[in-house]
C-alpha cells in the first residue's frame, strides 16, 4: 500500500503534470477563470486519464507489445482518448448542458491535451524501466496524475480570482499577469519533493 501511495502523491506534488511538468497548459490557462469550470474540466480529465490507462494498458501489453507493433502506441493511444472524450462530452451534454456551455471548445480539447496523452506514454515508460510497475500502478499514477491536475486548476482559479480585485499595472494585464502567477503557483510545488522523499524516499 505504501507503493501505490508513493505513486500517487509523487503524481500528484512532485510530478505534477502542469506545473512540474508543463503538460496540459492549453485548458490550464483557458479553463481556469472560475472555481466551477476549473473543477468541471478536472473531473473530466481525471475521467478520461483513469479510463485511457485501463483501455491501453492491456491494447498495449497483449497487442501492441506481443506483435512488435509499439511504434504503433502514439496512434492507438489518441485514438483511445479521443473516444473516450466522445463519450464525456455525450455525457455532460445530457446530464450536466451548463458545465457542457461552459467548457465550451476546451472539451473537446481534452482529445489534444498533452497530459492525457503523456500520463498513458509515461506509464509505458515506466513499466518498461520497471516490471513492477503493472497494472495497479498504473491505474494510480494516472488517477493521481489526474488529482494533480485538478489541485493546479482550482489552486489556479482562486489565485485568478484573487487578481481581478487587485490594481494591476496596465501593462501587466490579461496575460502576463497570468503567466507570472502561473509561475509563482508552479515554483510553490518545488518544496514538495523534499517532503515526498523524506516520507518514502
Amino acid at each position: 500500500m505504501k507503493y501505490y501511495l508513493a505513486i500517487i502523491l509523487t503524481a500528484i506534488l512532485t510530478e505534477n503534470f502542469v506545473l512540474s511538468k508543463f503538460l496540459g497548459i492549453c485548458p490550464f490557462l483557458g479553463v481556469s477563470k472560475k472555481l466551477n469550470t476549473a473543477a468541471g474540466m478536472s473531473l473530466a480529465v481525471i475521467f478520461v486519464m483513469a479510463m485511457a490507462t485501463a483501455v491501453t494498458y492491456p491494447i498495449n501489453k497483449y497487442l501492441l507489445e506481443k506483435n512488435g507493433l509499439e511504434y504503433l502506441q502514439t496512434i492507438v493511444f489518441i485514438l483511445v482518448i479521443a473516444a473516450l472524450v466522445q463519450l464525456v462530452e455525450i455525457i455532460l451534454k445530457k446530464y450536466i448542458p451548463s458545465l457542457y456551455s461552459a467548457l465550451g471548445i476546451y472539451l473537446p480539447l481534452i482529445t489534444t491535451n498533452c497530459a492525457v496523452l503523456g500520463v498513458v506514454l509515461l506509464n509505458v515508460e515506466k513499466r518498461a524501466a520497471d516490471p513492477a510497475f503493472g497494472f495497479g500502478a498504473s491505474m494510480f499514477n494516472s488517477i493521481g496524475a489526474g488529482c494533480g491536475f485538478m489541485l493546479a486548476m482550482v489552486m489556479f482559479a482562486g489565485v485568478r480570482s484573487k487578481l481581478e480585485s487587485n490594481d494591476i499595472p496596465k501593462f501587466l494585464q490579461g496575460l502576463p499577469i497570468t503567466l507570472i502567477a502561473a509561475s509563482l503557483v508552479s515554483v510553490s510545488f518545488l518544496g514538495f519533493g523534499g517532503i515526498v522523499d523524506n516520507i518514502f524516499g
